[in-house]
Parts: C-alpha cells; sequence; structure tokens
C-alpha cells in the first residue's frame, strides 16, 4: 500500500510537472521581434564605447587635438552615462519603456551625427555627452524591458541578448575601426538607433509598467500582443497585477533608508564591486586598445580585427562558468588573470624601454591583454551587476541601484580621463598600478 502511494504521488508529480511546462506561453514572433528592437540600441551602446580605440589618430589629426582635448571626449561617454543612469530609473516609470527607448534614440542619434559633422571639438564633445546620457538609460531600460515581456522559461537567455548585442556592437567597431573613416563609422553607430525608432512603435508596451500605471484592461491586450490571440492570458495577468502591487507597497522608503546601519554592509559591497571594476582599467583598455598595440610595436589593424573577433565568445565565458563555479570563485579567477595580464605586460613594457628582447614585446602585450581582457568578461564585467541585483532588499533596491551606478560611470569617467596621460608618461605605469 505505501508502495502504491508513492507510486501514484511521484506519477501525480510528473504529470503536474508536465502540466506546467505546457503551460509555460509559447515563444512568439511578436517576443522575439520586440526583443530585438529593444536591444538594437545595445548594439550602439557597444559601438559608442569601442568608437574612440579606431578614430582615436584620424580625429587627432584631422581636427587637431591634444591629448588632453581627445581624453575629455572619450571620457565623456561615462560622464553623460553616468547622467542618464541617474536619471533612467523616474524617466522609465513616467515615460513608460517605450517612450523612454525612443528618448535614448534621440539622444544617440544626435550624438552620432553631431560627431560625424563635427568640425570643431565643441561640437565633438556635444554629441559624446548626448550618446553618453542615451547610454546611460539604455543600460536600465532595455534589460527591464527585456525582462518584463518575455515568458519566465526564456527570460535568462533573452535578457542576455542584451550584453551579447553590446559586444556585437563592440566587435563590430573594433573590426572596422581602422578601415573606414571615424565619420562613417558614426554614421554606422547611429543605424541601430533610427531602426529602433522607427521600430518602437511597432512594439507593446511592457504589461508590468501597463499595470503600475493602473491599466487593467491594456495589461490584457499588451499580453495577448506577447503571448498569441488566442492564449489564455488570465492567469499572468492576474499574476503580474497582483506582484505590481505587493511591489509597491514593500517598495515605499526614503533615499535616507539605504544608510542604515543593517545596510551599510551590502552598501560597501556594491559599491567597492563597482570600484574594482572600474578601476581595474577597462575603460582604458577599450577606449584606446590601439594606442597600446601601436605603443607596442603590434600591427594596429590586425590587433583590431582579432579583438573584434575574440569580444564575442568571451562574452559568452561569464554565461557558461557562473553557474559551475559561482559568484565569488569567478571573481577571484577574474581578478587573479587581469592582475597577471598587467603584470606581464608592463613588464614587456619596462624591458621595451630599455631596449631588452624588443622583437617579443608586441607578441607578449598582445597575448596578456587578450588574458586581461577575458579574465575581465568571465567575472569583474558582468558579476558585480548581477551581485547587486541579488543582495539590495527590495525597499532600497532603486535608491542602492542608482547609488552604485552612479560609482560605475564616475569612477570609469576618471579612468578614461586619466589612462591617456598615464600611458603617455609611462608605457608600463598603468598595468604596474593595476596589478598593485
Amino acid at each position: 500500500m505505501v508502495v502504491e502511494e508513492d507510486r501514484s504521488m511521484e506519477e501525480g508529480l510528473i504529470l503536474q510537472r508536465q502540466q506546467n511546462d505546457r503551460g509555460d506561453p509559447h515563444v512568439t514572433a511578436c517576443v522575439i521581434l520586440s526583443t530585438f528592437i529593444a536591444v538594437c540600441s545595445s548594439l550602439s551602446s557597444g559601438c559608442a564605447g569601442g568608437y574612440t580605440s579606431g578614430a582615436e589618430s584620424e580625429i587627432m589629426k584631422k581636427l587637431d587635438l591634444s591629448i588632453a582635448e581627445f581624453s575629455a571626449f572619450g571620457s565623456f561617454l561615462n560622464l553623460g552615462a553616468a547622467l542618464g543612469a541617474f536619471c533612467s530609473g523616474q524617466l522609465a516609470v513616467t515615460l513608460g519603456r517605450r517612450r523612454t527607448l525612443w528618448a535614448c534614440d534621440l539622444l544617440c542619434i544626435f550624438g552620432w551625427l553631431s560627431i560625424a559633422f563635427a568640425k570643431d571639438i565643441l561640437w565633438l564633445d556635444a554629441g559624446r555627452i548626448s550618446l553618453g546620457i542615451g547610454v546611460g538609460l539604455i543600460s536600465y531600460v532595455v534589460p527591464v524591458y527585456v525582462a518584463e515581456i518575455t515568458p519566465k522559461h526564456v527570460r535568462g537567455a533573452f535578457t542576455s541578448s542584451n550584453q551579447l548585442f553590446q559586444n556585437c556592437g563592440l566587435s563590430l567597431i573594433y573590426f572596422f575601426g581602422t578601415i573606414l573613416n571615424w565619420r562613417v563609422l558614426a554614421i554606422i553607430g547611429a543605424i541601430p538607433c533610427v531602426i529602433q525608432a522607427i521600430g518602437v512603435y511597432f512594439i507593446p508596451e511592457s504589461p508590468r509598467w501597463l499595470a503600475k500605471v493602473g491599466s487593467g484592461k491594456e495589461v490584457d491586450h499588451s499580453l495577448h500582443q506577447l503571448r498569441g490571440r488566442d492564449a489564455d492570458v488570465s492567469g499572468e495577468s492576474a499574476e503580474i497585477q497582483v506582484m505590481t502591487k505587493m511591489v509597491e507597497e514593500d517598495s515605499k522608503s526614503s533615499f535616507y533608508d539605504m544608510f542604515q546601519k543593517k545596510y551599510r554592509r551590502t552598501l560597501v559591497i556594491g559599491i567597492g564591486l563597482m570600484l574594482i571594476q572600474q578601476l581595474s582599467g577597462i575603460a582604458g583598455v577599450t577606449y584606446y586598445s590601439n594606442a597600446i598595440f601601436r605603443k607596442s610595436g603590434f600591427s594596429e589593424a590586425l590587433g583590431s580585427m582579432i579583438f573584434g573577433v575574440f569580444v564575442i565568445p568571451k562574452a559568452l565565458l561569464a554565461v557558461i562558468f557562473v553557474d559551475k563555479w559561482g559568484r565569488r570563485p569567478l571573481l577571484l579567477v577574474s581578478a587573479a588573470g587581469m592582475s597577471i595580464g598587467s603584470l606581464v605586460m608592463g613588464v614587456c613594457f619596462t624591458l621595451q624601454g630599455m631596449n631588452i628582447l624588443p622583437e617579443l614585446t608586441p607578441v607578449f602585450v598582445f597575448i596578456f591583454l587578450l588574458v586581461y581582457f577575458g579574465s575581465f568578461a568571465i567575472g569583474l564585467g558582468g558579476l558585480p551587476w548581477v551581485i547587486m541585483s541579488e543582495i539590495f532588499p527590495i525597499n532600497i533596491k532603486v535608491s542602492a541601484g542608482t547609488i552604485v551606478a552612479l560609482t560605475s560611470w564616475t569612477s570609469g569617467w576618471f579612468v578614461s580621463y586619466a589612462f591617456n596621460f598615464m600611458f603617455e608618461w609611462s608605457a608600463q605605469g598603468p598595468y604596474l598600478l593595476n596589478y598593485f
């Protein structure tokens, strides 16, 4: 009798699981199209990150810029992004996800066109700041929108497309950066935002935002667009509206609540991880990789193209290892790999200055730059953002997230502005500093 009861219980659990699996909504063409339209701006964001690497020499020559002027131009992306990140949460709540995406497009298109047709440093800087504000908004609203429109069983995969498209944009700009004119590159960077600005009118609004503003019928209409006309969306609609009310009730708190003693440790961890992420020097390497190749004696065209190919698979490394190794081990491995890469590059540039083994310097610098870049990807690249989303309780998540994002972008601005000066002063200095 006991055996029969156990067997019937087991069969019931299996049947329930099968029913749940059958209950998962299908991934419709509308979900795929909406995700693609949303991550188009992420492609433009990736292009913005790598733009200064390929365009540096030509822009400085054509517009007669000093190192200080070009360094300021490059760093204004982070400064603008800090402003965009600060406003992103409130803007996405007030305007909705689609209108915020459209605002991102306007800012990015203006920024790219201002750079493409710039005649002096003022237009360059204005374009870079506008582009940075757009990037700051993109970094928040795109993953939020994608997560809110996709079914639960594919949400992780679809949300990761944001990071993938950013790296595709970075890869694109690295690969063609040494071939195409800097003005043409800027126009290419604007194309994804033009596609999104048109496509945003053909995709539905986030049902979770519609639930937040109290449009019950519109929630059902949006879900029918995303899940199919014949799909039963009543359960998902009710769940969304209940969860939205619960979140609103739990998240009512003031900005100063996050400075309470019980939250200090998590706040220090969040801010500390962002400081480590940016002060590792990744912004300098990303923005000025061609200058590093040139200084070491490695071919700029070859190095940039190989980097362009390497960028996409390195973005998949963290996805592969994170569930197997966990957060903390990956962060330690990432930091160790970046330290080794920085130390070897610093030693190589030191030996180059002493004219010792000059023929090996270009190869070793390139190899360990890849080690540095790959090590960053598997841990410090994305995990601080993941950990930040996990450690803050819901009542301070928005406020703490804003502070952490501002820390990331402002420290990135400092690194991207100072890197060129440090590198010109001492080629090995930035890498030996990163090691310590």
